[in-house]
């Protein structure tokens, strides 16, 4: 399976089949969340744990979210600048991996027992778990819950082309055909996951540079002690990079302001050269 087909495969599931993952599998993931690439400086791992081995210690809560997963991944980082973008692009990573192994996966930021989840996976010093997602078999028919939080999702209503991507400011939405190839990596952009599906990442084409801001949604606070919509951007430019080098394009992730007036309430965070 190509990085394509596992974007758009990947669904938030909740509902999973009450079987632990085959040992195959799990040795796979633990190779790829051992090694999983980053751009930038912050430290991050990634914990596997397994409700069997710890049931009895320690209970991982996910206030009833999620239903039948026996196994989690835990993404932890270093507090550090731009970790957020840094954890959400690796553990996307790690999500699309796990999608094209045909397992489920589901973003977690919110509705999880931190603390349990912290003490199962033993963080140390500076450390923080913003996110975790179970992962396991997609049962076929979702829970109630499920169903409810699916449709409240909304996943399915994203926003135009022309309100995330643009030509030199933030004046002048981006034409699909200025380049086949950069318009797949957009669309895959487009479809990346984020929180309650607000889709805070804009990108503005300046040439070969392609500049990533986050267009911060009013009224969208989290009290959960990290930023959450850095970590949206951190997985949309996962979906960037991962298609440009599908397409056998090369780039690398820089900082070059491009000076521009933003919208409100929007801010740059990095860029991308195409080269």
């Amino acid at each position: 399976m190509d990085i394509k087909q596992a974007i758009t495969q990947r669904r938030s599931v909740r509902t999973y089949k009450d079987e632990p993952i085959s040992q195959e599998l799990r040795e796979k993931l633990k190779s790829y969340i051992a090694d999983v690439p980053s751009p930038f400086n912050p430290r991050t791992r990634f914990v596997m744990l397994d409700t069997d081995e710890i049931s009895g210690r320690i209970k991982l809560g996910t206030y009833g979210v999620i239903n039948g997963a026996k196994t989690f991944i835990c993404g932890i980082s270093e507090k550090a600048f731009r970790y957020e973008e840094n954890l959400g692009y690796a553990f996307e990573r790690i999500i699309l991996y796990a999608t094209s192994l045909g397992l489920g996966t589901c973003w977690l930021g919110g509705t999880f027992n931190r603390a349990n989840f912290a003490k199962a996976a033993e963080l140390k010093g500076n450390e923080v778990i913003p996110v975790v997602s179970p992962v396991g078999y997609p049962k076929e028919k979702r829970n109630l819950i499920d169903s409810v939080l699916v449709k409240s999702a909304g996943s399915v209503n994203r926003k135009d082309w022309s309100e995330l991507f643009f030509d030199g400011n933030f004046e002048n939405p981006l034409k699909r055909e200025t380049d086949h190839k950069i318009a797949e990596a957009l669309d895959m952009v487009r479809l990346a996951p984020s929180a309650s599906n607000k889709q805070p990442w804009r990108i503005v084409k300046s040439g070969q540079l392609y500049h990533f801001f986050l267009s911060r949604t009013p009224g969208y606070k989290t009290l959960l002690g990290f930023d959450i919509q850095r970590l949206d951007i951190g997985i949309a430019m996962c979906h960037f990079e991962m298609m440009i080098q599908e397409l056998g394009l090369k780039g690398k992730w820089i900082d070059e302001d491009p000076g521009i007036n933003p919208e409100k309430n929007t801010e740059y965070i990095i860029s991308y050269l195409v080269e």
